[in-house]
């Protein structure tokens, strides 16, 4: 194989082909309003179309008043618990939430001390990698993107998995728990791998998790080159970890896995493929969208704090002027919540307290800002 060759270069004769496959794979929008046909998981009302049944999360955004349907502030529940006391359950206690809320959501309750050393035990005791896994797989084939650095990590695991096809509940649920346990271990040495060798970085190392740090800990412990972190910044990792655990059945990624793994496929297989699922920008992905249009409006908004040149560059965005002339705000509004996000309302004020911690007040008044005028544009 050609190490000289450009993989990503469209020659002429492809550039043709594709004319014909736009050209001759249309198929008219009113066709499926004739046939009642769903373009993906929404009606033609923009509404989320019923896709099964879970016990497992559920979201509310709309109340019914007077027999009709109004939007709510959103209530986010996992497995009937409110999120919110949930959070102010192991916040209050300073207690890490993830290890705990995971139990939850597999299990359906919350676990007992007992039962949740035991599982934290079984996490850590498979938190990790087949040996030379880092060195042949993610250091000689970095990548881009950590959503595709971890899908093929995910793929590889099948190799070295002795009864990879046995599904199993409890070989399932043993590869699932397998898979929580080493995907911070797949994202951190991806990343650092991408950091080096494609980013630049001058430098290149690799912590070994601590079997007495929660996930959260674990992640900042192999992320820093000095394993240094603060309190704050663990407590909101862990927070922010909770808050995307789970979010119903519906959504993208997890209706690609609950359709893959339809077929009988193994447990990799479905979880590669949602992870695929949700890089996309119009699902996981977009909040790359976030920060790269984050990092524009920093170089062209000269003065932070002056709301009206903040809602004249907004207005430009909007209107296909400037970053990427999509036309869209992103992390503006969402599919399901009209209202609020109960995630970020929980999130919000903890982030205030870390931008304080690392002197970067102006940086949230700027996405505040960004908050609240983007919806009025």
């Amino acid at each position: 194989m050609s190490t000289k060759r450009n993989y990503a270069e469209i020659i002429p004769e492809v550039k043709r082909m594709a004319d014909l496959c736009i050209s001759d794979n249309v198929i008219e929008p009113s066709m499926y309003v004739l046939y009642n046909v769903y373009r993906g998981l929404r009606d033609i009302n923009g509404k989320g179309v019923l896709t099964g049944l879970t016990e497992i999360s559920e979201i509310q955004s709309k109340k019914k008043v007077k027999g009709k349907e109004v939007p709510c502030k959103g209530k986010l529940y996992y497995r009937g618990y409110h999120i919110q006391d949930l959070v102010n359950g192991f916040i209050r206690e300073k207690r890490f939430g993830f290890e705990e809320i995971t139990y939850l959501l597999l299990f359906g309750t919350l676990p007992s001390t007992e039962e949740l050393t035991t599982f934290t035990s079984v996490l850590t005791g498979y938190r990790s990698l087949p040996n030379s896994f880092v060195r042949d797989l993610i250091m000689k084939a970095p990548s881009e993107n950590m959503m595709n650095s971890m899908a093929r990590s995910v793929l590889t695991m099948y190799s070295y998995d002795k009864n990879p096809d046995d599904t199993s509940i409890p070989n399932v649920l043993r590869q699932c728990l397998q898979l929580i346990a080493t995907f911070p271990m797949m994202a951190v040495y991806g990343y650092q791998a991408y950091d080096y060798y494609i980013d630049g970085s001058r430098s290149f190392f690799m912590h070994e998790p601590e079997p007495e740090l929660s996930t959260a800990e674990n992640i900042l412990h192999m992320l820093r080159i000095d394993s240094r972190y603060t309190k704050l910044e663990a407590r909101i990792l862990d927070l922010a970890l909770v808050l995307h655990a789970e979010h119903g059945g519906g959504n993208n990624s997890t209706f690609t896995t609950r359709v893959v793994s339809s077929s009988g496929t193994d447990t990799y297989s479905a979880i590669a493929a949602a992870l695929g699922s949700l890089k996309g920008p119009k699902h996981g992905g977009a909040n790359i969208k976030v920060c790269q249009m984050f990092r524009d409006i920093k170089g062209n908004v000269k003065d932070w704090n002056d709301q009206e040149e903040i809602e004249a560059y907004l207005k430009k965005i909007l209107h296909k002027e400037a970053f990427d002339r999509s036309g869209l705000i992103y992390g503006i509004g969402h599919a399901i919540y009209s209202l609020s996000d109960p995630r970020a309302t929980i999130l919000n004020r903890y982030v205030k307290k870390l931008s304080r911690e690392k002197k970067m007040q102006n940086e949230y008044k700027l996405y505040a800002a960004v908050e609240k005028i983007a919806p009025k544009v």
